[in-house]
């Protein structure tokens, strides 16, 4: 027999989390701005990586690792200053694209020889998110009781690699197609000014609750 109200918990937290990777964000924004200026090889690459820090944090929090980071603030205070400045510096790259002629053909040439340089980059937008620890701490007490056995972990956190994959994988595909990247090409300006704006206003909040 199935345990319905563990499976009702599992749905709340998948619920939960769908529309934490589906919202617009500092992840959301980095998949739609590489997928559209650098190609699709390049979105799905950084889309692997936030996907991958989204589970190490769901590794992590089961471990207990994430309760003990929330249990003293200073470790909490480096992740956050390791995120703002990380945010800060994505803001200065989408500000300096603003500010220049569009060049997508050449830049997609480079960003394909860099597979890895744009994984890590995904992998550092997620991992040094403060918020995910918190986010992932209560998806860990949405849908895991107390008497919870390993099997029902892995069968959370595979739902949620399944819907992270679906959706910033269904983001990096969307926004690489010819038809989106000639509107990206015409629009390149204001969308690098809101990337840099977003990650601007994000580093500048983090930074500001180390203080």
């Amino acid at each position: 027999m199935p345990n319905i109200p563990l499976i009702s918990q599992f749905g709340l937290a998948w619920s939960a989390y769908f529309v934490a990777t589906a919202s617009p964000g500092p992840g959301v924004m980095a998949i739609i701005g590489t997928s559209a200026q650098a190609g699709r090889k390049a979105g799905i690459c950084l889309a692997l990586g936030i996907l991958s820090g989204s589970i190490t944090w769901a590794v992590l929090t089961l471990a207990g690792v994430a309760a003990l980071v929330q249990a003293h603030p200073q470790a909490l205070t480096v992740i956050k200053a390791i995120g703002g400045s990380y945010l800060l510096w994505l803001a200065f790259n989408a500000a300096r694209r603003a500010m220049r002629e569009s060049k997508t053909h050449a830049t997609r040439k480079v960003s394909e020889e860099r597979s890895l340089r744009h994984y890590l980059r995904g992998y550092g937008v997620h991992l040094t998110n403060p918020k995910a620890v918190m986010a992932w701490i209560m998806l860990a007490s949405l849908a895991l009781p107390a008497d919870a056995g390993p099997r029902h972990a892995l069968t959370f956190v595979g739902g949620c690699l399944l819907i992270g994959s679906i959706v910033f994988l269904s983001y990096a595909l969307l926004f690489s197609m010819p038809s989106v990247l000639n509107a990206y090409q015409r629009l390149s300006r204001p969308i690098e000014t809101v990337m840099a704006l977003l990650f601007g206003y994000a580093g500048i909040t983090l930074l500001l609750g180390v203080l």
